[in-house]
């Protein structure tokens, strides 16, 4: 899971903070980890709260592509192959997506195993609505698979990036680079927008409005407006 370490200065009001932790926010081995610091750092550690945010509506097999852009399904050959690489646990995870009654989709990665002393590769599955990691090169693991199971009728392929920016909370019209690998990189390696929205919404926003009504600290004169379009128009 992310980590995100919110920081303000000693005079701000420390908006929706508790003097102790609390579930969902800290877990176990964040307390842990607290309890091992400095004193002169305890004494000044804000513990963070928020609403829970509310459950998503949509289905991993929401987000995905019918006709996906830059990447194109597989074989009958190459499902199978992928199909034959699956231990039977995961064989039967398949069996039962078929007979689920609905379209499933599952993320799927190749893993190395140890079987008997030998090393084999196996194709994974899950069917759980949760993407796999969107790992980059960088991180040492195969690209994401989707194995999409509508009644016996069973389709394979890369995950695309649009999917890839869909599971992070982009929206379609946002700009991805054309390569594959550019634009995998940059969803793999970014922070879920509605992630970042809720924290900023809760926390840092009534920090930043405490602090212009009370002139803590000096901001721009212009608009947030205002100073989009300059940004843009830059670009």
């Amino acid at each position: 899971p992310r980590l995100f370490f919110i920081a303000v200065r000693n005079d701000l009001v420390p908006f929706g903070s508790n003097d102790k932790p609390n579930s969902p926010w800290h877990t176990s081995s964040l307390r842990k980890a607290y309890e091992a610091l400095p004193s002169d750092l305890m004494e000044s550690w804000v513990w963070w709260d928020m609403p829970i945010p509310p459950k998503r509506q949509t289905r991993f097999a929401d987000l995905i592509e019918d006709e996906p852009t830059g990447v194109q399904w597989h074989t009958t050959a190459e499902t199978r192959a992928l199909l034959s690489m699956m231990s039977d646990v995961n064989l039967a995870k398949v069996e039962t997506a078929k007979a689920a009654g609905v379209r499933m989709v599952g993320g799927l990665y190749k893993r190395t195993r140890f079987q008997h002393g030998i090393k084999i590769q196996r194709a994974e599955v899950r069917f759980d609505d949760i993407a796999g990691c969107l790992r980059t090169p960088a991180g040492g693991s195969s690209r994401q698979l989707i194995l999409v199971v509508d009644g016996k009728k069973i389709k394979s392929r890369l995950i695309s990036t649009r999917e890839t920016a869909r599971l992070m909370g982009l929206s379609d019209n946002y700009y991805l680079p054309s390569t594959y690998n550019e634009a995998y990189h940059l969803t793999g390696d970014g922070v879920a927008v509605p992630v970042v929205r809720h924290i900023t919404k809760n926390i840092i926003e009534p920090v930043v409005d405490f602090s212009r009504a009370n002139n803590l600290v000096e901001f721009p004169k212009k608009s947030r407006k205002e100073l989009s379009q300059k940004i843009r128009s830059r670009k």
